[in-house]
């Protein structure tokens, strides 16, 4: 009889709790927005996006445009390390850390392509955890491994434990079948393995072994030298090749018996031959992607004068290694912790379209300065010289919209009178699930959800009369969705009978029970943290589906079945 197999899940107290996200509309500032003054090559990009505010609303607001468009998220969220950062509150308990980075992982993997991938950097506080997490959603069969970064050089003696050294990388592919990484460039030690002492016109090769593990009879034979000395293969091993092949080879010149002819044979394998290029290690060493001294010598060349630089900020090498990795030029990089902007800068060096959030005001103060110094080709550290950065290209600096819905003087519901009627035309696009697009030959065509299926938003109350010219401008071979303040002198039912084509829904009221309306800030702070009872456990817990339903107390103390 065979065990069932247990599905290994991670609860934690407010876990069944989850927010009702506005999906914000966003709003481009242009006087923030930058752009080089001229193209520098026929690869600069311009339609980065740099989004100011809270980053969950900000994933909501990119979702429909971007799901399944992004090939790599790099993330580098706060660490929960019970540390006062000056630019992040960092020191949640766990469970609403959990909860937070639960919701906005969730739209990270619609955003993800099928052939993307997640990299999140997270120390030991919480990286366990995560991972259990990570696997509920995206599913074990998808974790790629968990890269061990060597972020510092040299390790403290006034360590009170262990020296802690390296952060993880929780590397995740949206689909593990079809995500594939690129590999590294061969570094000059691996080349230099290499030789040629035999001035084979094929060029340099290094001699690899001629024996295998795997015994076969059939591969069991003695080889005579050129100076008559016989070779077997070692004790419980043979030869990697036939009899046959091995001649073969022996006639191409392919089988080295050392400079004087009397050594084993090894068969030859030409640098021109071999995989150019090597598969990624777990281990990345700080001199292969850099560590935290290296990033804040970065920081500190682009801003001088500044006393307000971040305290872990990550080196362009790593970022650099990430995308090596993970991206091809022209592909979508999302950073949704945009952090001191190391992201932007280094995917915008390596070619590659990248949106960052961040709702610090260091978005202001770090970086717009460091992404205009990029784009003017003045910032030449960090991994400029590596690529042979020269400038160019451009990005659009947008903010959330307000909340939609805001209430009156006197409590009631109404739309938030700082909506123009383009504004709410392309909200209520984003609520009904159609893409903005207003026509330039049918004034009521504002949007469209198919070729034949368009929607009309206007504050007007509707006559019959107006119905029925909407009716039969729209045609038969139409459908429209009229969103309106009212519509008067026919009924919901009336109009859905005499005119087949449209579709009414009065505004606000078709919309109040969507979202949680008037929420501006969903960002990693306790303020909200759920009132545990006293007899709460305060650590996340890892258990199983068949613990769970066995003892349904406890599933009630975190939220019960989710």
């Amino acid at each position: 009889m065979t065990a069932k197999k247990q599905k290994l899940e991670l609860t934690w107290i407010g876990k069944d709790k989850r927010p009702k996200l506005e999906p914000r509309i966003l709003l481009e500032d242009p006087s923030k927005s930058y752009h080089a003054k001229q193209r520098v090559s026929d690869n600069d990009i311009f339609d980065n996006r740099l989004i100011f505010g809270d980053n969950l609303l900000a994933l909501k607001a990119l979702e429909q445009e971007f799901t399944g468009k992004v090939k790599c998220v790099f993330i580098d969220p706060p660490y929960n390390t019970g540390s006062a950062f000056t630019h992040y509150d960092d020191g949640l308990e766990h469970s609403i850390w959990l909860g937070l980075m639960r919701d906005r992982l969730e739209i990270i993997r619609n955003l993800l392509a099928d052939d993307g991938s997640l990299w999140i950097t997270i120390d030991d506080n919480e990286a366990h955890y995560l991972k259990v997490m990570c696997d509920e959603i995206f599913g074990r069969v998808n974790f790629v491994a968990n890269v061990v970064w060597q972020k510092k050089y040299a390790g403290t003696n006034d360590s009170r434990y262990l020296s802690d050294v390296h952060d993880h990388l929780l590397v995740y592919a949206k689909n593990k079948l079809v995500w594939r990484p690129n590999l590294l460039e061969r570094s000059e030690e691996l080349n230099s393995k290499y030789s040629n002492p035999d001035n084979d016109p094929r060029g340099s090769w290094n001699s690899t072994n001629l024996s295998v593990k795997t015994f076969s009879e059939k591969n069991y034979y003695p080889i005579i030298g050129p100076t008559g000395n016989e070779f077997y293969p070692p004790p419980t091993r043979c030869w990697v090749v036939s009899r046959e092949k091995y001649e073969e080879l022996l006639a191409d010149n392919r089988i080295w018996f050392g400079a004087k002819g009397d050594t084993r044979p090894y068969k030859k394998t030409f640098l021109s031959e071999v995989q150019q290029g090597t598969v990624p290690l777990t281990l990345w060493l700080h001199s292969d992607a850099g560590h935290n001294i290296e990033a804040k010598g970065e920081l500190r060349k682009l801003f001088p004068e500044s006393n307000d630089l971040f305290a872990t900020p990550k080196p362009e090498r790593l970022l650099n290694r990430v995308l090596h990795i993970a991206t091809n030029p022209n592909d979508l990089v999302l950073d949704s912790f945009g952090g001191s902007g190391t992201t932007g800068a280094v995917a915008h060096k390596m070619g590659r379209r990248w949106i960052m959030v961040e709702l610090g005001e260091h978005c202001h103060t770090h970086i717009i300065p460091r992404l205009q110094k990029v784009i003017d080709g003045t910032d030449q550290g960090g991994i400029s010289k590596a690529v042979n950065w020269q400038g160019g290209g451009g990005f659009r600096y947008y903010k959330l919209a307000p909340s939609l819905i805001v209430n009156d003087r006197w409590g009631n519901p109404v739309i938030n009178p700082e909506y123009n009627a383009a504004m709410l035309s392309e909200a209520l696009c984003k609520l009904e699930g159609f893409t903005y697009a207003p026509s330039e030959i049918h004034w009521w065509q504002q949007g469209y959800s198919s070729e034949q299926d368009f929607i009309l938003v206007t504050t007007q109350n509707l006559s019959a009369d107006q119905l029925q010219a909407l009716a039969d401008d729209v045609g038969l071979d139409n459908s429209l969705l009229i969103c309106c303040a009212a519509f008067h002198g026919i009924s919901a039912d009336q109009a859905a009978n005499r005119w087949p084509n449209l579709t009414l829904k009065k505004i606000p009221k078709m919309v109040l029970s969507r979202c949680e309306w008037g929420h501006d800030d969903y960002s990693l702070n306790v303020a909200n943290l759920p009132i545990a009872t006293p007899d709460a456990p305060t650590e996340p817990t890892v258990t199983t589906k068949k613990a769970k339903k066995a003892d349904t107390a406890t599933a009630d103390l975190f939220g019960g079945e989710n």
